[in-house]
């Protein structure tokens, strides 16, 4: 009986092998690619970071904040419409609807977001099923997913991305959000 089932799975094996060698490009598993510039152990170098997106094209004029919720993406533009910087942010758990909105609150000090990550620089312009929206930076710059069972508003970014914000969005800027 151990011969049969020692035969049957060579046979399966071998055939196994035989419609891989010959199945077409299009659904054979992709071959590991060599590099002459990967490192010896084997490990390909990191992917270099994709540069940010443009600026949407519809996201108003003047002095402004965009948000780009997609892109997971913020600009912060001036007055005569150059961006200043840009940088890329952990979207909170509870997005604002696509429109124009103004800061409408700053909260400086250290404090406890709503889900228990003590944040700083807190930028509030937007509601969302009754929960404030609003960028901060956690003190401790983590940007982890936010817990999707939590209703929490806080559009994390770096503590450096946190800085810049605070001093660029006083209360009445404008924040674009795009889809």
């Amino acid at each position: 009986m151990a011969g049969l089932t020692a035969a049957a799975l060579a046979a399966v094996g071998f055939l196994a092998y035989q419609a891989s060698a010959n199945a077409p490009d299009s659904v054979a598993a992709p071959k590991p690619k060599v590099s002459s510039s990967a490192p010896a152990t084997g490990h390909e170098k990191p992917k270099a970071k994709k540069p940010p997106a443009a600026l949407p094209a519809v996201s108003g004029s003047g002095k402004r904040v965009v948000y780009a919720l997609e892109d997971r993406q913020v600009w912060l533009v001036d007055a005569a419409g150059d961006v200043t910087r840009t940088f890329e942010v952990m979207p909170s758990a509870l997005n604002p609807r696509p429109g124009t909105y103004q800061v409408g609150t700053r909260s400086g000090p250290a404090t406890e977001g709503s889900d228990g990550v003590m944040i700083e620089h807190v930028v509030r312009f937007a509601m969302a099923d009754g929960v404030a929206v609003g960028f901060s930076a956690a003190l401790d710059g983590s940007m982890e997913s936010p817990d999707p069972s939590l209703k929490t508003g806080g559009v994390r970014m770096s503590r450096a991305d946190g800085d810049a914000m605070w001093e660029f969005a006083t209360v009445r800027t404008k924040v674009v959000v795009v889809p």
